[in-house]
C-alpha cells in the first residue's frame, strides 16, 4: 500500500471515529432536551451526598435559564468568541506544534469562567468532576482537530516526518497509561510543578542559546535545510518536491508498534480486566521500534537520520514528566524534535502534531465511551469550525515566517508556560491564564 494511500485512508477513519462518537452522544440517551442523562445522574448522585447537597442547591440557579451542559444558571459560552478564540487555537497548534491544549484551556477555563463554575460546587462532587472531565475533553477535541488536519496539511506540503512523530507517540501513548497505572500512589510530583516551570525557564533559555551562532554551530543541517527552505518559499517554489523523503525505515514495525501500544491504551480505559494483556501489548510496541532500526530522511538536500528507538524512549519520558505534574506535555515535544532529532522548525509542527494526534485519540476515546464524559456540542461544534480555519491557515502562513522567528514564538510562550507553573507551585495560584 502506498503511504499516501495510507494516510488518506487513516485520516478517513479518524474523521468517521469522531464522527460516530458525536453521534452517539447526539442520541436520546445522552442529549436529552435541556440535559444530558449523565448530568442528571451526577446531579442526583451529589444530592444524595450530605457533603455535597448543599453546595449543588446553592450553585445551581433552578428558574434561571440553562448554561453550559443544559445546567440552569450556568455560564452560556458566547459560541462566536468560541470560534475567533479556536482560530487562534488552531494557527498557534498548527504553527509551531505546541501550546493547542493551554490555549484551549484558557478558552474553556478563563474566557467563560467554566473551571470556577465546576470548583463551585466543591472538591469530589460528582458534577464538579464531570464538568472539570467535560472541559479537559472539550480541549482534547480542539487539538485533536487541529492535529488530524495539521498532519494531513504538512504531510502534502513535505514537511512531516511521519516515522519520528510516529515513534515518538508509540513512547508517549503507552507512558501515559502505564507510568500512572505503576506509580499511582507511590510516586507524586505535583507539589514540585513550581520546579517544573523553573525547568520551562531553563529550556526556553536553552532555545535561545541555540539560536546564537555558537548554540547552531552543531546543527549544520538543519540551518541549511531551514535557509533553502526559506528560499523557496520566498520564490514561490513548490516545496513539496524538496520535501521530507524517507529512505530508510520499516513502515510495517512502526504501524504494528502504534497499533499494540494504542490497544493496550485502550485496553486498560475501557476493559480494565486482565491488565497483563495491556501490559503484554504496550512492551510489544516498545520493543518493536528496536527493530525498526535506522531512519533516514531528506529535507531539501540534506540528510537526517536517528535510531527508532529514541524517539519512542523521549515519548516515555515526556509522557512520565506530564503524568507525575498533571500538566499538558505536548510543548515538551518541540525541544525534543529541534535539541534532539535536530529538526529544523518548518518541519517540527507537523510531526509533533502527528504525535499528538495519536495521543488525543486514544483519550477522547477513553473519556467519552469509557467514562460516558458528555461535552457542549453547541460550543465545541463552533470552535471545531474556528479550529479547521486556523489550522489549514497555519501550514500555509508558517512557510512565509522565518525560522527564528518560529522559535521565537515557541520561546515566549515557553515564558509564559514557566510563569504559570512557577508561581503556581510555589504561589498557589498563576499570575497568568488560566488561573
Amino acid at each position: 500500500m502506498k503511504k499516501s494511500t495510507f494516510f488518506v485512508a487513516t485520516g478517513l477513519m479518524v474523521l468517521l471515529s469522531f464522527a460516530a462518537l458525536a453521534f452517539a452522544q447526539s442520541g436520546s440517551e445522552l442529549t436529552t432536551p435541556g440535559m444530558s442523562d449523565k448530568m442528571k445522574t451526577a446531579i442526583q448522585a451529589s444530592l444524595e451526598d450530605d457533603a455535597h447537597a448543599a453546595a449543588t442547591r446553592e450553585v445551581i440557579k433552578t428558574g434561571e435559564e440553562p448554561g453550559f451542559l443544559g445546567i440552569p444558571g450556568a455560564p452560556a459560552p458566547n459560541v462566536i468568541l468560541g470560534l475567533i478564540w479556536a482560530i487562534w487555537v488552531g494557527w498557534i497548534f498548527s504553527t509551531v506544534g505546541a501550546f493547542g491544549g493551554i490555549m484551549a484551556g484558557v478558552g474553556h477555563i478563563t474566557i467563560f469562567g467554566l473551571a470556577d463554575y465546576a470548583k463551585a460546587f466543591g472538591k469530589g462532587n460528582p458534577v464538579n468532576n464531570l464538568l472539570t472531565d467535560s472541559i479537559r475533553v472539550s480541549n482534547q477535541w480542539l487539538v485533536g482537530l487541529s492535529g488530524m488536519i495539521s498532519s494531513f496539511n504538512y504531510y502534502r506540503m513535505g514537511r512531516l516526518v511521519a516515522p519520528l512523530g510516529i515513534c515518538l507517540a508509540i513512547g508517549g501513548v503507552g507512558g501515559s497509561w502505564l507510568v500512572p497505572e505503576l506509580t499511582a500512589g507511590k510516586i507524586s510530583l505535583k507539589a514540585y510543578i513550581g520546579y517544573f516551570g523553573l525547568i520551562v525557564f531553563v529550556l526556553g533559555f536553552f532555545l535561545v542559546y541555540e539560536m546564537t551562532p555558537k548554540g547552531s554551530a552543531s546543527k549544520k543541517a538543519a540551518k541549511a535545510a531551514a535557509k533553502a527552505f526559506e528560499k523557496a518559499a520566498r520564490e514561490k517554489a513548490d516545496t513539496s518536491e524538496q520535501g521530507v523523503k524517507i529512505i530508510e525505515g520499516s513502515w510495517t514495525f512502526m504501524w504494528v508498534a502504534v497499533a499494540a501500544v494504542v490497544a493496550s491504551a485502550l485496553w486498560i480505559n475501557l476493559v480494565g480486566g486482565a491488565k497483563i494483556i495491556a501490559y503484554i501489548l504496550v512492551l510489544i510496541g516498545w520493543g518493536l521500534t528496536f527493530l525498526i532500526g535506522n531512519i533516514r530522511f531528506t529535507f531539501f538536500g540534506q540528510e537526517f537520520q536517528f535510531k527508532a528507538y529514541v524517539p519512542m524512549i523521549g515519548g516515555i519520558v515526556i509522557a512520565a514528566l506530564a503524568s507525575f505534574l498533571g500538566v499538558g506535555g505536548g510543548f515538551l515535544y518541540v525541544p525534543f524534535l529541534t535539541s534532539v532529532a535536530g529538526l529544523p522548525m518548518f518541519l517540527v509542527a507537523g510531526t509533533s502534531a502527528l504525535c499528538v494526534l495519536v495521543g488525543m485519540i486514544v483519550s477522547i476515546f477513553s473519556y467519552m465511551v469509557g467514562k460516558g464524559v458528555v461535552v457542549a456540542w453547541g460550543l465545541i461544534g463552533m470552535e471545531l469550525i474556528g479550529i479547521f480555519i486556523g489550522s489549514m491557515i497555519g501550514p500555509r502562513t508558517s512557510k512565509f515566517i522565518p525560522e527564528k522567528v518560529l522559535k521565537i514564538i515557541f520561546i515566549v510562550l515557553a515564558f509564559y508556560v514557566g510563569i504559570r507553573y512557577t508561581t503556581k507551585g510555589f504561589l498557589g495560584y498563576s499570575l497568568v491564564p488560566p488561573f
